[in-house]
């Protein structure tokens, strides 16, 4: 398993790195669009679909909200030169934030919360659409950063996000293998530990120390860029968590298998379709 892993993650890589920093802003939007579309039929699952179309309804219907959101709010005027970042972009990500502020409460409180939710359809798939739509918008607030005058900029804001997600993921992983011995949250996955996650931690956070020297951020700036890695590690964990909750809810293992050694789309981007929108509202408000 560890083998398919690394491998998976060794052509997945530099597949993300080059269509971060080289795709043309539409094509790159197109590209995660097609992501989310994947992401979204395997939510189905967590419904209880298993016909095809009325998981390929789910599909049309979350890729039908990205091409209003696209439409009404076009990636390229994303940011304005006066005002910055469009207000309903904004009122948008604090809808996100809120929604995983929800889902921490049932997280924390699963499987009693479990009886609010897991009958019901509609409300699984509204939980689904919250969690992939704005993270799609996230990611273009990111990416499309000051592109006029550096078209790399916004490549190198997402980059970051990818790298602290990595590192924490990386950290917890080896970690919770090897020193693992204090369960986080046993009702929701059994396989994670409190030795992981600081062990995710403090992997992001040396990560952070090396951007900031290597870019010579003064102290304010190294502060506040550890308090938003802790931060965005700790959320990280909730995407990870609720992804988790809502797999033992309906008896799945993965997501999906396209992906060799990891399962499915959802079972990589968990941790990003929570840490995209907090990412990119702390780069508005602090940046």
């Amino acid at each position: 398993m560890l083998k398919q892993r690394i491998i998976t993650a060794l052509i997945l890589a530099p597949a993300a790195i080059s269509a971060i920093f080289y795709l043309p802003i539409n094509y790159f939007a197109g590209l995660l669009m097609a992501i989310i579309a994947i992401g979204s039929w395997e939510w189905a699952r967590f419904m209880g679909l298993v016909n095809t179309i009325q998981r390929l309804g789910y599909v049309v219907i979350t890729s039908a909200l990205i091409a209003t959101l696209w439409f009404l709010l076009p990636v390229d005027e994303t940011w304005l030169v006066i005002t910055g970042v469009q207000h309903e972009i904004t009122s948008l990500l604090w809808l996100s934030v809120i929604w995983w502020l929800f889902a921490a409460l049932l997280m924390f409180s699963y499987p009693k919360s479990s009886a609010f939710w897991s009958n019901n359809k509609f409300i699984i798939a509204m939980f689904g659409w919250l969690t992939l739509v704005p993270t799609w918008l996230a990611f273009m607030v990111l990416r499309t950063n000051n592109y006029v005058l550096d078209e790399f900029q916004g490549a190198q804001l997402l980059m970051y996000l990818f790298m602290l997600v990595w590192s924490a993921d990386v950290g917890a992983y080896f970690v919770g293998k090897s020193l693992g011995k204090h369960k986080l949250m046993p009702n929701v996955s059994p396989g994670k530990t409190i030795e992981g996650f600081l062990g995710g931690v403090v992997c992001a956070a040396i990560l952070t120390g090396i951007v900031g020297v290597s870019l010579q951020w003064s102290n304010d700036k190294f502060i506040t860029a550890l308090l938003v890695t802790l931060l965005i590690t700790s959320i990280s964990v909730l995407g990870d968590l609720t992804e988790s909750m809502f797999k033992r809810q309906a008896g799945v293992k993965d997501s999906g298998s396209i992906l060799p050694g990891h399962g499915g789309i959802l079972d990589r981007i968990d941790s990003l379709t929570a840490t995209a929108p907090v990412f990119a509202l702390c780069y508005l408000l602090l940046a």
